[in-house]
Order: C-alpha cells, then structure tokens, then sequence
C-alpha cells in the first residue's frame, strides 16, 4: 500500500480505506474488484469487504456488481470544504491593503480541532521577522491570537474539556498553561473583540488578531498581524479590526448591535 510522507494512520482498516479511495480517484470510469486488489496490494475479500461498508455510507458507489467508483458523498463533504475555504478568497485584497500599511506579516487561519491552521499570508522581506509557520502550519489554540478568539466563542465546560485533552501545554515562558489564567484571557477577548500572543507561541513574536464571520454570525477565521515583540503597534487595532470587518461583509455578515456584538460571552 502506498504512503503519504512517511506517515501512516494508526488504525489498519483506515490505512485501508484510503489506500482503496487512493485507487477509485485514479479512475474516471468504475474499476472492478479484481483491478482495485491489485493496485492497492490488498487481499479481494479484504477489498470487498472495506469497498462494501464504505458503500453503506456512500463514501463508495457501485454502479454494478463487482465495480466500484467514488461516491457522491465525497462531493457532498468537498464542497462543505470549498465553502468553508472559500473566506479566503473574500480575505486576500483586504490582506494584502493591510500588509502595505504595517508591513508587517498578515495572517488568516482557521480552527481545526484543538489547532488553528495557517490558510494564507501576506508578508515582505522588508518585516525583518522571519515567518516560521508557513501556509498549512498549525498552532495550539491556547498559545495563538486567533486560536483565543475561537476559544472564547467556547462554553466554559467545553473550555475545561479543551484544557484537559491538550493539557495546555507551553511553547515558551509566557505561554498559558493553566486553565484559571486562560478563563480569565477568554474574558477578557470577549469584552475586547479581539485576542492577543504576547511571545506565547514564539519568543521574540507578538500577535493581535480579529475575527472573521459569516452570514449566520459564526466566527469562520480569524485575521492576525504578527510583527517582532517591539514593532506591534497599538495603532493597527483599529484598522486590523475594519479589515476582519470588511472581510466578513462579504461573507455575508451584517452588525447589528454594535462592533463587539459577534463576541459575546457564552451563556
């Protein structure tokens, strides 16, 4: 069975599933039992078996006996995806107005688990600060300016629950470790609208970051300035603040009770 980067899941019947998707994917027309074994090294009854349960949840079609090709529940769950990513392309104009102002590293991320992910950068070798997460990069929640503004759309149990899965672990000597002083920079994100790093993640790096939301007022991405821990200036709030702004109106999104009225504490 092939490998992706060295990396393999820890679940052998996963590994299996994928490998099989891995074939279908590489045919535009359905592809028999016979070839799917072969190609994915793995036993027919075994291959019958998987190919079968993933048909059950239409993950897999079989348009006749013994063929099979990928289901619609693929494209189904692609273009939740799609939708999901497409803040990104609302993002990049704006991204870009804001990094000729600070010239400063500008950043969207979005929430994945217990991690923001790094979708898109705007940056200039004349920041003088090396970018170390690059595009697809992930970062804790609890240690990341956006990660604290999806955290603080959270629940207080689900907080708690967050704190014990990860065990809140530190990158650096200012990193929040213990769930009192991260319940209490929650709240005050929430009263802020907006969430900071000050060196959490890196030494020597300081962030502030806004939330972006669609039209249902959820918080889909958050948009952060990151800049060596003496150059963040105070003066950037206001515009980074519009910015998420701007990008959420064309997501959609409409204020309705004031600036902070996207961030309220949870009940």
């Amino acid at each position: 069975m092939r490998k992706n980067d060295g990396q393999t899941p820890t679940i052998q019947v996963l590994e299996r599933a994928f490998a099989l998707l891995d074939v279908l994917a590489e045919h535009q027309d359905p592809v028999s039992l016979k070839e799917i074994s072969e190609r994915s090294g793995l036993h027919p009854s075994t291959a019958h078996r998987i190919l079968n349960d993933m048909a059950v949840g239409r993950l897999v079609d079989r348009p006749q006996a013994g063929s099979y090709r990928l289901g619609m529940r693929l494209l189904e769950l692609g273009n939740l995806v799609k939708a999901r990513l497409d803040v990104r392309d609302a993002a990049l104009a704006p991204m870009r107005e804001l990094h000729k102002v600070t010239h400063q590293p500008v950043n969207l991320s979005v929430r994945q688990g217990d991690e923001i992910v790094y979708i898109e950068r705007s940056y200039s070798e004349r920041s003088g600060m090396q970018v170390v997460r690059a595009i697809g990069g992930r970062a804790p929640l609890h240690l990341t300016s956006v990660g604290k503004l999806f955290l603080a759309h959270e629940d207080p149990q689900r907080v708690r629950a967050y704190a014990t899965r990860t065990g809140l672990a530190g990158h650096t000597r200012n990193s929040i470790t213990d769930i009192g002083r991260l319940e209490r920079e929650l709240n005050t994100v929430r009263h802020q609208a907006v969430a900071r790093d000050d060196e959490e993640l890196e030494l020597g790096v300081r962030c502030m970051a806004a939330g972006i939301y669609d039209d249902q007022n959820k918080l889909v991405a958050g948009l952060s300035i990151s800049a060596p821990a003496d150059r963040l200036e105070e003066g950037w709030l206001e515009r980074l603040k519009n910015t998420a702004g701007q990008i959420s109106a064309a997501l959609g999104h409409r204020i309705t009770q004031g600036p902070a009225a996207s961030l309220k504490a949870p009940s």
